[in-house]
């Protein structure tokens, strides 16, 4: 149903994972850095710095080494494990600002905020100002917040409030003067509103909307005709009616894929076994993680697809479970023995992955008649016990077969990985 009622707010970290690297390593500040994708590939963060250099989001590492050398460009790989435990701080201290329903964490670094009970009692400026000032000073984080009637009118008040120096990092789009509003949207091309694709807006842009505002004030109906319900919506969301539901829980996941492109290419049977290990137990925590339960396991491996000099190699096999589980041997042991199926000597693997899919919440799941009852008792203290052993020492202390010892041949290259002071063995130390 529509509403005129509401109001949001998107709370964004600028530069997440360069910021997240900065509050660990202040040397960085004022520096150009990127952090790098899997296997050191492709400039997936850029500080401003480096975004000033002209480094584009995505563009392989080879094409921009010459910057990189020529500007003093601090280069990072990807810090997971880092990035996670600084999002979890993030939501939660956002989430001490509103309500559990009034709370979508849409990213690792994004978060929707519905502020329609706060209008009749706070000045929302302040109180994202607020918001802002309590992150950086318990994290150390920088973050921009757009305000406004709908969803997308406050992606575009973020995404003004990340441009505008004007607005000191908040930007209030459902108070703003309807002109003042007008003549910000005027600036914006078409291309900046969320949900717009290239193709659309390659379109739009044929039919003489070249602005925000122009769109704006297109007619959703007739917009309708030309593109889809999506597209209506969107008009009426940056008119100030909110039409995009707030999510207050996580869809349900239809499935968890866990996949790395390799280091170096792998040929060898017990290497992609314990690869394929390794990914079924980063799936398995996942989804116990979830509280689901896994009725088929999918693995699937592939040669290089760029290589011109040899076939593409691509084969994948399920594999479904007689009683959903989420027992890390029996996800392990399917996908190991499966891989014998579909290996082939002499390929040069480039890439391997799991696919959990027929998922169903472990709460509501109805076990046959005909199930062993202890067995699942046996696999569930088991599950407990590994969990336990995770908590306290982290997930590599124990775990199946070989995956987790360090320097495989298969592992994914890191070689510009920064600590994660999270873990007993990386915490930041004090010289005298």
């Amino acid at each position: 149903m529509k509403s005129k009622n509401k109001i949001f707010a998107l709370v964004d970290v600028n530069n997440c994972y360069v910021s997240c690297e900065r509050v660990f390593d202040p040397s960085l500040n004022n520096k150009p850095v990127i952090v790098l994708s899997n296997n050191d590939g492709c400039a997936v963060a850029r500080s401003q710095e480096a975004k000033d250099l002209g480094i584009k989001m995505a563009v392989p590492f080879f094409q921009i080494e010459d910057i990189v050398q020529k500007y003093d460009v601090q280069v990072l790989s990807s810090n997971y494990a880092l990035y996670t435990e600084m999002s979890r701080r993030f939501h939660g201290i956002l989430g001490e600002f509103v309500s559990t329903s009034e709370q979508e964490i849409y990213s690792i670094d994004e978060c929707f905020l519905e502020l329609t009970a706060y209008e009749k009692s706070y000045d929302l400026t302040e109180y994202a100002q607020e918001m802002r000032k309590r992150v950086w000073k318990w994290l150390g984080l920088p973050v921009c917040i757009g305000i406004g009637r709908s969803k997308t009118e406050a992606k575009m008040a973020n995404h003004m409030a990340k441009k505008g120096k004007r607005f000191g990092g908040v930007c209030n789009l459902a108070s703003m003067d309807p002109k003042h509003r007008d003549y910000f949207l005027s600036l914006l091309d078409v291309g900046e509103v969320w949900n717009v694709g290239r193709k659309h807006t390659k379109k739009l842009k044929s039919m003489g909307i070249n602005t925000v505002l122009d769109l704006a004030v297109s007619d959703p109906a007739q917009m309708k005709k030309h593109f889809s319900i999506v597209m209506a919506k969107t008009i009426s969301e940056l008119q100030g009616i909110s039409c995009i539901e707030f999510e207050h829980t996580p869809p349900s996941k239809k499935q968890i894929i866990t996949s790395r492109s390799f280091g170096s290419r792998v040929t060898e049977l017990n290497d992609l076994k314990e690869a394929m290990s390794a990914y079924a137990q980063d799936a398995c925590a996942r989804l116990r993680e979830g509280g689901l339960l896994c009725g088929c396991i999918i693995i699937f491996v592939q040669s290089n697809p760029f290589d011109e000099h040899i076939p593409f190699y691509n084969q994948s096999i399920p594999y479904a479970f007689s009683e959903p589980t989420d027992c890390v041997t029996d996800l392990v042991k399917a996908a190991t023995e499966m891989l014998n199926r579909i290996y082939k000597k002499g390929i040069k693997y480039k890439k391997c992955g799991v696919i959990l899919t027929g998922l169903e919440s472990k709460n509501s799941h109805a076990f046959d008649l005909l199930t062993d009852r202890s067995d699942i008792e046996k696999k569930d203290k088991l599950m407990s016990a590994i969990e336990g052993v995770h908590e306290r020492f982290g997930k590599k202390k124990l775990a199946l077969g070989a995956s987790y010892i360090p320097n495989r041949s298969w592992s994914m290259s890191r070689n510009k990985l920064s600590k994660n002071p999270f873990n007993w063995d990386e915490l930041l130390s004090i010289d005298h």
